[in-house]
């Protein structure tokens, strides 16, 4: 045995004996990196206990539990081991879990029931660019619970509600595989959206009910929003909630020039001209920079997030980002019942940029959010140059969407003309090399083609997942309700849309503004209620500028049940092969099938068997 592994053996044996003396506790980090943690022995039971227990302990036993996550990120954990959090309690510092489990013997964590409180102040923060939420690219993002480096691990914790102190990621899963994440419960202690109930409205002011979690302050006559490590002023940016018909919708509202005064347990806003204030409605609010993510998961695979519950999130959601074979069953997210708050979520629920494999959405509750309840798409990055024959430089083009890698050598890409959203040619990466935050020079199998540099994009199609959302309710949706552009098969089946103020599904493909891609081959929409949505309900809109040719293909709308508030059922563009068949329609008015359904450059149009019907 040589000097070093001699040492990292005894080190071993002090850490599981708990015999480490004050001067290694000193000189460790909260958060070393992989090469310089310790592997555990595997199959061996750590315990931590906030209220009781002590970090000179030694951990492996029930009655010497450590007291934070200091001694656990100081370990990989091999197969068999298991992380045991005894009690509930405060925690200052985030768990770091490096693990080497595997199938038959995978690490597990488990968390008593209670509360978790979790401060952002000594917590774990890194760097990450998210996908269409990166106002803040040098921000470090705080991270309660961070999986990285890691395989086989379970995280069961049943009964157990993490209440962030603080902006925070929730949990990251970064770079891992076969992740387990069941039974555990998010919440936000001051949620960032803040939220109010008019009371009454005058000629010019307006009693407001500020929901008990809207911390505030008012000095000099201005109100500011008041949360833990964060403040802004009243912004343009608000939700407005009928409380009575559950419907939810975006307003601009100026408050620049508003004042405001603490009477009577309300606060009064004082004005020139009511900006938008109506008795008995409920607004949200809240400073509109990107800066974070709920979940935010990575380079992963093979991920499950099963029985969890979100009561609030702050940023864009749970975003997965170039992850292979995501399941996502029994997610309920919506505020909890004894809060009395009204938004659950920042902006997106669930938001799936340049993933593969599948991505299986089950029995899900995806309720009061600030933005899109489901979101699948690539990335579209603009070719900017053509250096050599096999070589072409590309960049992200939307402010909130760059500086990840969005390629590596051996996948494949497809050349599309952005004016007509149509392919002409593709090529396989031999290298990349990133030439910073938003350029990137692909070196290239083949030369590409001759007009490469003729509004030309690129999409990287190895990246492009199979979706299944199916058996889930979609309700209180300010914008759409799915999102959904990939080219390999999409079932949406069994589900439920309530109310979404915006259609209830859209498949686009965007290279102009967005840059969200891509085509769509095979969609089915089938056997789904929608109720009272925004029209068209079910849209196909590929911004396309130019008509060369259709952009989606295969699209089946059958089964279904619409309740409409007008008559526009569908709306589809630029479609090669669409069936609208045996669905049942209600609507106000006497019309028929043409009259529900709009139609443009399409081909291979199939309506048959659909049954209109007059609501009563």
């Amino acid at each position: 045995m040589n000097k070093r592994s001699y040492c990292h053996f005894l080190l071993i044996i002090l850490l599981l004996n708990g015999k480490v003396g004050m001067l290694y506790a000193q000189k460790v980090t909260l958060y070393p990196s992989f090469d310089s943690r310790i592997h555990s022995p595997g199959k061996t039971i750590y315990y931590i206990d906030p209220q009781k227990g002590n970090d000179q302990n030694s951990g492996t036993i029930i009655k010497n539990p450590w007291k934070t996550f200091k001694r656990a990120n100081q370990l990989i954990f091999s197969a068999g081991d298991k992380l045991m959090i005894l009690a509930p309690g405060k925690f200052h510092q985030s768990l770091v879990m490096m693990a080497g489990g595997n199938k038959a013997s995978p690490v597990t964590i488990s968390f008593a029931p209670g509360r978790y409180d979790f401060y952002p102040d000594s917590s774990f923060k890194t760097r990450f660019n998210i996908s269409n939420t990166n106002d803040t690219p040098l921000a470090l993002k705080a991270i309660a619970l961070y999986f990285v480096n890691s395989k086989y691990v379970r995280l069961n914790a049943p009964g157990v509600k993490i209440v962030l102190r603080g902006k925070m990621i929730e949990t990251c899963i970064d770079k891992c595989e076969n992740i387990n994440v069941h039974g555990i419960s998010f919440d936000y202690a001051r949620p960032t959206v803040s939220e109010l109930k008019v009371i009454n409205v005058a000629d010019h002011y307006a009693d407001l009910k500020i929901h008990g979690d809207s911390k505030y302050s008012i000095k000099d006559s201005l109100l500011t929003w008041e949360g833990e490590g964060w403040r802004y002023p009243p912004g343009w940016y608000w939700q407005v909630l009928d409380p009575k018909t559950g419907d939810l919708s975006r307003v601009d509202m100026n408050l620049n020039k508003a004042r405001f005064a603490n009477i009577g347990g309300m606060v009064r806003v004082f004005f020139a001209q009511n900006p938008g204030f109506k008795t008995g409605i409920i607004y949200q609010t809240r400073d509109v920079t990107r800066d974070c993510a709920g979940i935010f998961m990575q380079r992963s695979k093979n991920i499950s997030l099963k029985n969890i519950h979100i009561c609030f999130m702050h940023g864009m959601g749970v975003v997965s980002q170039f992850c292979e074979n995501i399941t996502i069953d029994s997610l309920s997210v919506k505020p909890d019942k004894k809060s009395g708050r009204t938004c659950s979520a920042w902006a997106d629920i669930l938001h799936f940029s340049g993933c593969r494999g599948m991505i299986a959405i089950n029995n899900c509750f995806l309720s009061a959010a600030n933005d899109d309840a489901i979101n699948v798409h690539g990335t579209y990055l603009k070719i900017l140059e053509n250096p050599s024959p096999n070589q072409i430089k590309v960049r992200f083009m939307h402010n909130q969407t760059y500086g990840f890698d969005a390629f590596k050598a051996g996948d494949s890409i497809d050349f599309i003309h952005s004016a007509s959203l149509l392919p002409f040619g593709n090529d396989v990466i031999t290298a990349t090399e990133r030439l910073n935050d938003k350029e990137i020079l692909l070196m290239l199998q083949k030369p590409v083609p001759a007009d490469i540099m003729n509004d030309g994009v690129v999409e990287n199609i190895s990246w492009t997942p199979k979706v299944w959302i199916h058996n889930t309710v979609i309700t209180k949706i300010p914008t759409r309700g799915i999102l959904i552009t990939t080219r390999r098969k999409v079932i949406i089946e069994n589900c439920t849309f309530r109310r979404v103020h915006s259609n209830g599904i859209l498949v686009e493909d965007d290279a102009e503004s967005w840059y969200e891609s891509g085509i769509v081959k095979d969609l089915t929409i089938r056997k789904n209620n929608f109720v009272e949505c925004g029209e068209p309900v079910v849209s196909i809109h590929p911004e396309n500028k130019v008509y060369k040719g259709a952009v989606h293909q295969n699209i089946s709308i059958i089964g279904n049940r619409f309740i409409l508030k007008d008559t526009s059922a569908m709306s589809a563009q630029s479609v090669s092969n669409i069936s609208f068949s045996d669905n049942e329609v209600k609507t106000h008015v006497p019309v028929k099938i043409n009259g529900l359904i709009e139609l443009k450059d399409c081909q291979n149009v199939k309506l048959s068997d659909n049954k209109i019907l007059i609501k009563r």
